[in-house]
């Protein structure tokens, strides 16, 4: 079996694949502070919970983007499964050509959510991944990925509005009745819904304007389940991007 874990900002995804399929998908709160043998249990629970004993594991793949938590989590890993994770990072061979400026400031879930986007819906493409940060990453019709555009996750910007202001308050993220929202929660929820919405169809017409010619568009993070139902173009929405992008490296690279 092979244990995948991407590290984001506020998330630590957790899934595991029985040859190329996926048992289970978990996440664990991000968070600095803890130690390696705490997560080290986490993570150990986690297995468990779905039936999995640690020992199991076979191999082990990390994406991650909080470099500071590298080396707590890959200890945690190699504590409990007795495999030492592969890191993604310079000099994984991914099958992607990097047409950016500096290839080795490429974020790692950039890199895996354009592989398996790439490998499962083609090329060209247009990835979104709405998490903490909102990203778009671009792969042209040879197959380069040629860079995007980030920016703030709608979580973080209605988290700052609300702190910044008087008379705002904190909202549930949902969609309203109305694009027209008749009170100060139902406007703060059509902007964060259908403005992120349109935000994603405007970029998109944009990148294929840039491009030349029409392009797959594929959307992932835990807030895209919310918005890709809002935008008026097609768009796949897939929950299990950055897993199958870290299983596909994983083949890749593994002796």
């Amino acid at each position: 079996m092979l244990l995948a874990l991407d590290m984001g900002n506020t998330n630590i995804t957790i899934g595991v694949y029985e040859k190329d399929s996926l048992r289970f998908e978990s996440r664990l709160a991000t968070d600095c502070a803890k130690m390696e043998d705490q997560y080290a249990v986490e993570i150990m629970d986690i297995l468990r919970l779905y039936g999995i004993e640690p020992r199991e594991i076979e191999g082990a793949i990390i994406s991650s983007v909080v470099p500071p938590l590298d080396r707590a989590i890959a200890g945690a890993v190699e504590k409990i499964t007795g495999v030492a994770p592969m890191m993604v990072g310079p000099g994984t061979k991914t099958g992607i050509d990097i047409r950016i400026d500096n290839p080795a400031q490429l974020g790692a879930d950039l890199l895996v959510g354009a592989v398996a986007a790439v490998a499962r819906y083609g090329a060209p493409c247009i990835i979104w991944d709405l998490g903490t940060a909102t990203t778009v990453s671009v792969v042209n019709d040879k197959g380069w990925f040629l860079g995007g555009a980030i920016m703030p996750g709608i979580g973080v910007s209605f988290n700052h509005l609300t702190q910044k202001t008087a008379l705002l308050p904190s909202i549930r993220m949902e969609a309203p009745r109305h694009v027209i929202g008749p009170n100060s929660i139902e406007c703060m929820q059509s902007g964060a819904i259908f403005g992120t919405a349109s935000m994603l169809d405007g970029m998109c017409e944009r990148i294929e304007q840039e491009l030349g010619y029409p392009t797959t568009v594929v959307a992932t993070g835990g807030l895209g389940r919310m918005v890709v139902p809002y935008c008026r173009r097609p768009m796949v929405y897939d929950d299990n991007l950055l897993l199958e992008g870290l299983r596909l490296i994983y083949e890749k690279n593994k002796k």
